[in-house]
């Protein structure tokens, strides 16, 4: 799963594909409607693939966070929506990963990490593919269901 063009602007809603950086900022087009955008350089901008997300000893890259929400939802837009009350949010993203750290990943970034996932998927910049995954040592192989990513 590729990440390293997509981009975050702070006070931008939705994600951006990178095209170009100049001395003041950077040129960017936003993923949902095409929209070409031009930054300056004191603008918050974060790579999607810097992110990680704190888990308790470590910290999990996004796009493996990405990459266990796509086998959850089986490829599609999460079942969870954005405006669910806080309680429903964590107990859906300890779905996903059962160790992240609860007193450092607020409600807000489960929220942020659900919307930027959704974008990714209805544009087919992520999608599940047909392969076999790496299964626990106590689940049984099931052809039928065994699915890998890529992009």
């Amino acid at each position: 799963m590729d990440l390293n063009n997509i981009l975050s602007i702070y006070g931008c809603s939705g994600l951006f594909t990178l095209k170009t950086q100049t001395s003041h900022g950077i040129v960017a087009t936003s993923i949902v409607d095409e929209k070409r955008i031009i930054t300056s350089t004191n603008q918050q901008i974060s790579m999607l693939s810097e992110i990680q997300i704190y888990c308790i000893g470590k910290g999990i890259p996004l796009s493996d966070v990405f990459k266990k929400i796509l086998v959850f939802e089986k490829g599609r837009n999460t079942t969870i929506k954005i405006k669910s009350r806080a309680t429903d949010l964590e107990k859906y993203f300890f779905n996903i990963l059962d160790d992240y750290d609860k007193d450092r990943v607020y409600p807000s970034d489960i929220k942020k990490i659900i919307r930027w996932f959704n974008i990714l998927v209805n544009k087919e910049k992520i999608k599940l593919v047909k392969s076999e995954i790496d299964l626990k040592p106590d689940q049984k192989e099931d052809k039928s269901t065994s699915k890998k990513f890529y992009k």
